[in-house]
């Protein structure tokens, strides 16, 4: 049995989708969410357990039966990580593969969100049940938080507009999650997960522009216009590490691209112009039944990086 935490989340949800397309897997699958009605597509045909980290004794039963574990968590400086692993021990998980983030690799990245991080790697590495860590980039999903100004204004507005990020796509993530989640090869291993390049808001503007097929500005944002946009969203930790988070992207620290993608996948890493002609719907573009272009997901994004969401990424 294969246990998926945060199975309505960005890419919870599409480990279930690939786990779906192996012969017999759904059987075998079953997705944690608190609340199961809002399950949708491949999520729906899998086996759905209502758990919150907050309560031990649901974390048991959707534990219960459980040999590898697919675990986000999203609560800053919370010990989510600490009650589902001790649960998952309990019950006999054998091994988890833990969503964490690029940034807990730089050693000056202090900030609240990476060091929140770094302890729940070690919380997980000293569990003693098999470990895997995956290290993304920031989303590209993380440019659905311009969805709305660009329907509305056709504008782009960001933080460091010309600062750039390796980041990677969502699909990307969840399909080396599902190798780590199904193969035995994994138990021990770090992958730092990015895009094949490293890009600017600037240039994702640009490129995001020509998937719609219309011009878009940027409006860069003043580190106090930035402030007070999260602040509405986060804690003001939370709002703090991330301004601390977008001055070492200026200054360089997320632009190293990896080969982890490509060599646990067998193909290169989607780019973002890739991202942006498959997500064209949620900006406003003609749905892809109407003008017979291809579409994908559209759902929110999560992590941290050119549109600022919090989660993984750094």
């Amino acid at each position: 049995m294969i246990l998926v935490t945060g199975a309505t989340g960005t890419v919870g949800r599409e480990v279930v989708r690939l786990l779906s397309a192996c012969p017999g897997a759904l059987p075998g699958v079953r997705v944690m969410t608190r609340d199961p009605t809002r399950l949708v597509g491949a999520c729906r045909a899998a086996e759905p357990v209502a758990a919150d980290y907050r309560d031990p004794a649901s974390l048991a039963r959707a534990s219960a039966g459980v040999r590898t574990a697919f675990l986000v968590t999203a609560d800053v400086g919370g010990d989510d990580d600490a009650v589902f692993l001790s649960a998952a021990r309990a019950a006999g998980v054998r091994r988890v593969v833990k969503l964490s983030a690029a940034a807990v690799l730089d050693p000056g990245a202090d900030d609240a969100i990476t060091r929140w991080q770094r302890g729940a790697e070690e919380l997980l590495r000293g569990s003693g049940m098999e470990w895997t860590l995956l290290r993304p980039r920031s989303f590209m999903s993380n440019a659905l938080s311009w969805a709305a100004s660009v329907r509305s204004e056709r504008v782009v507005r960001t933080l460091y507009g010309t600062s750039s990020n390796a980041c990677v796509d969502p699909r990307d993530i969840a399909e080396v999650a599902v190798r780590a989640l199904t193969e035995d090869t994994h138990a021990g291993q770090a992958y730092t997960l990015t895009g094949p390049s490293a890009i600017s808001a600037v240039e994702q503007t640009e490129q995001l522009g020509r998937a719609l097929g219309v011009p878009l500005r940027l409006e860069e944002l003043t580190r106090d216009q930035a402030r007070a946009a999260w602040g509405r969203r986060y804690p003001a930790p939370v709002v703090e590490a991330l301004l601390v988070s977008a001055d070492r992207q200026r200054a360089g620290a997320k632009a190293q691209v990896d080969a982890a993608v490509g060599t646990m996948t067998g193909r290169p890493a989607r780019s973002f112009e890739v991202w942006a002609r498959d997500h064209r719907e949620a900006f406003g573009a003609v749905p892809a039944r109407e003008s017979g272009a291809g579409s994908g997901d559209t759902g929110p994004g999560a992590g941290s990086g050119a549109g600022s969401p919090l989660g993984a990424g750094g």
